[in-house]
């Protein structure tokens, strides 16, 4: 199986996942204020859900943020999000807190071996390495479900009003990708995904940041994806984009609760990728043929 059609297969698995997911028992508030996650890459945007859902009483970390400052996560209770649980620097992490908590997808990795306890993730697989969209799903619905009371509802519903904004999107130029709070996390996992599939030029910021900073980098023609709910502000900036040239849009959640929208906007940035993926014909994700730079990524995570 190509590695583009098995993304596609992997984003369809995810309905059933939804459906199927179980929550993790919820920490009280006092636990929410001593726990810490960490992660790198897609785990690292599951850390930050973790940490918006919780009203930011949980905090979210990187690793070595944490390896540098251990004062950071001393007396704290650490969750280390890794989905091989092979990910260098969480296990050397894991090893300096000594009694952190692994949630992965492999109760025997080294991770899960350096923890004293494992939160297992669990989700189907084509079983070709693609790009992330299973496993991200299942580790941002464990991670939210710790600290959140919020249920998900209509996984279906939401799937296909995703499909319609990802069949219409137009990605040309640059593409920056804006978000706030609850749906910052995903601007970063969006960006990730157009990363790994198409090699584009892709950016991510939070909303009023990129009017200080990002906005500066782009040009005539570039697209502006804005990932929240209508306001008065969203409505003010894309308005402005616009004037300026930029391809601008907010993709606009269908109505529910926090967590059906964050859902919402993983489906729409997966199928995004993969809906441009298959108009420039593409058969293989970007870092699958890039061989010397996945040989250099992994060279530093593993």
């Amino acid at each position: 199986m190509r590695t583009i059609d098995a993304f596609e297969t992997e984003i369809w698995m995810q309905v059933e996942l939804a459906k199927k997911f179980r929550p993790q028992e919820r920490l009280g508030p006092l636990r929410q204020k001593r726990a810490v996650f960490c992660g790198t890459g897609d785990s690292f945007a599951s850390s930050l859900l973790a940490e918006a859902f919780s009203s930011h009483g949980a905090r979210a970390f990187d690793p070595l943020d944490l390896i540098k400052n251990r004062k950071l996560a001393a007396a704290k209770d650490l969750y280390l999000v890794s989905i091989s649980g092979n990910t260098s620097s969480n296990i050397r992490l894991a090893a300096l807190h000594g009694s952190a908590v692994a949630i992965t997808a492999n109760g025997q990795s080294r991770l899960a071996r350096k923890c004293r306890k494992s939160i297992l993730l669990r989700f189907g697989s084509t079983g070709v390495q693609t790009a992330g969209s299973l496993s991200f799903l299942a580790s941002a619905l464990t991670c939210i479900s710790l600290v959140s009371g919020l249920r998900l509802g209509d996984a279906s519903g939401i799937f296909r009003a995703a499909q319609r904004a990802a069949r219409t999107a137009s990605l040309r130029g640059k593409v920056f990708v804006l978000g706030n709070l609850h749906t910052f996390p995903i601007a970063m996992f969006c960006a990730a995904k157009l990363y790994e599939v198409l090699g584009h030029d892709a950016h991510y910021e939070r909303i009023e940041q990129f009017s200080h900073m990002g906005l500066f980098s782009a040009r005539r023609g570039d697209t502006v994806l804005v990932f929240e709910s209508a306001n008065p502000h969203n409505r003010r900036l894309v308005q402005a984009l616009r004037r300026c040239g930029l391809g601008a849009g907010r993709i606009k959640p269908p109505p529910g609760n926090l967590l059906e929208q964050a859902v919402y906007f993983i489906f729409f940035s997966e199928l995004v990728a993969l809906y441009t993926a298959r108009r420039q014909k593409r058969k293989e994700c970007f870092f699958v043929e890039e061989n010397n730079l996945r040989k250099a990524s992994s060279s530093m995570i593993y």
